[in-house]
């Protein structure tokens, strides 16, 4: 596919790491807004050029950073009820003040393909062993505009501080339900397998029927199975093997939907699926094969921890001969051979390593959105994505705009690069967040000059046009 070049036109500036990027119509108003959602907990929203503060819960937050200022935590996600204009109410994921733990393990993990204790680790006292708990809850914009908290849908025990989703949250425009993506828990290569069993909530795309009565006292868990029943059945998995993503986005294609996830990639390669059928399945169906140990198939699966988008996961080391070189040996090839045949195979890849004039080396996919209009006709119809930073770059870092095109005969597709017409100066520029508007003609890129979520106020949010 050919190069696209584009020009991007700021929008806000000076801001704290943007992690949603999104519209939606405030009750009485005539304008579609643009909401941004900040890493820190903050929300704001653009009126006539105005940025203006819709939410502050950054004293509801985590700490953030407390270890070098890196972070994968905080305010992940946010969506607007599909009646917003009319009832105010809106969702948000983010990990709870006041409940950091050790952790799930001491180290960091890498399995051993010939140490088989490395392939079959247990989570084993999730009572003292995990690291924060993210929470899913309601809120009301009420009608003196102040929003307040409703009611907690979801409270999940999560093992490690990376991996948790972002841009996690959005409603399904088929069935009307919220939709929340979750990574697999993190550390890296999924040390507890977490995003195959069907009963950890860990690696899923969740359906949340939102019209369900919740219960007051909440229990915080990691498992469906530790539900109780009434929260079971507002509950439907759509699709597992989840590394880590970006949200989904929904494409409507006649009188259907196309879906797309991002799953980030471990060492080799990001990827992009899509998918237009599932077969999602109630939770309390999911318990109740677990019960009586009967095998339940149908779900989306991306195949991780197994495989890493079209290729089996696998560990990369330096040649001892040549450290240029490096060998790639294969991390699970038992779960590989397993997950062969029902995990959905990406539209498309691009990879950590690639030496292709036209191609470029990536980090991480950090957004994936349709886009429809006819503004850019060279993208009109195409799936945008971002990487977070382009590898081996001479200059300071710079994020990476791509773009690819659907296909339905299961092959993986071509991408090409989205080449921006615009002078960051000598200032690093992550790109780590990508948002569009109702109906899909607008696109806006969140950039960040620093990898640290302590550096305040390094933000910017573009929006891309011709």
């Amino acid at each position: 596919m050919k190069n696209v070049n584009v020009r991007l036109r700021p929008l806000v500036q000076n801001i704290n790491l943007p992690t949603v990027l999104k519209t939606a119509f405030l009750p009485g108003d005539t304008v579609e807004r643009l909401f941004i959602a900040t890493q820190v907990g903050e929300v704001f929203f653009l009126r006539n050029g105005e940025v203006r503060t819709f939410l502050d819960i950054r004293s509801r937050i985590i700490k953030l950073g407390a270890s070098g200022g890196y972070d994968e935590r905080g305010l992940l996600g946010l969506a607007f009820h599909p009646q917003f204009y009319y009832n105010g109410v809106f969702y948000l994921h983010f990990s709870v003040a006041g409940t950091q733990g050790p952790g799930a393990l001491p180290n960091s993990f890498t399995p051993d393909p010939c140490d088989p204790s490395t392939l079959n680790l247990k989570w084993e006292d999730r009572n003292n062993q995990y690291d924060h708990i993210d929470t899913v809850e309601e809120w009301i914009l009420q009608t003196n505009g102040q929003p307040k908290k409703r009611r907690t849908l979801l409270n999940l025990k999560r093992p490690f501080f990376n991996h948790n989703g972002f841009n996690s949250l959005n409603f399904s425009p088929e069935t009307g339900n919220l939709v929340l993506t979750t990574g697999d828990g993190g550390s890296g290569y999924d040390p507890f397998n977490l995003s195959q069993d069907n009963m950890e909530i860990a690696g899923k795309i969740i359906e949340i029927d939102v019209t369900k009565s919740f219960p007051n006292d909440l229990p915080t868990i990691t498992r469906f199975n530790e539900l109780p029943g009434s929260i079971q059945e507002a509950l439907t998995v759509v699709a597992k093997g989840v590394r880590n993503n970006p949200g989904i986005s929904y494409q409507r294609y006649g009188n259907q939907y196309i879906k797309y996830i991002g799953n980030v990639g471990q060492d080799f390669a990001e990827s992009i699926f899509s998918f237009v059928h599932d077969q999602r399945i109630p939770v309390t169906q999911l318990v109740q094969s677990y019960s009586t140990n009967s095998d339940i198939k149908g779900l989306i699966n991306f195949g991780w921890r197994g495989w890493e988008g079209a290729f089996p996961t696998s560990i990369f080391e330096d040649c001892s001969e040549n450290s240029s070189l490096d060998k790639k040996t294969i991390a699970y090839y038992k779960e590989a051979v397993k997950d062969s045949v029902e995990r959905l195979p990406p539209l498309t890849s691009y990879f950590h390593q690639d030496s292709r004039p036209d191609k470029f080396e990536g980090t991480a996919l950090t957004g994936v959105q349709p886009y429809m209009s006819n503004n850019i006709p060279d993208l009109t119809g195409s799936i945008v994505f971002t990487d977070l930073s382009r590898k081996k770059q001479s200059e300071s870092p710079r994020g990476v705009l791509a773009y690819t095109r659907n296909r339905f005969d299961g092959k993986l597709n071509d991408f090409g690069v989205i080449e921006p017409i615009y002078d960051f100066g000598s200032q690093p520029a992550y790109y780590v967040g990508l948002g569009t508007n109702l109906n899909h003609t607008n696109l806006y890129l969140g950039v960040y000059n620093s990898m640290k979520v302590t550096d305040l106020n390094q933000g910017t949010v573009f929006e891309i046009i011709p």
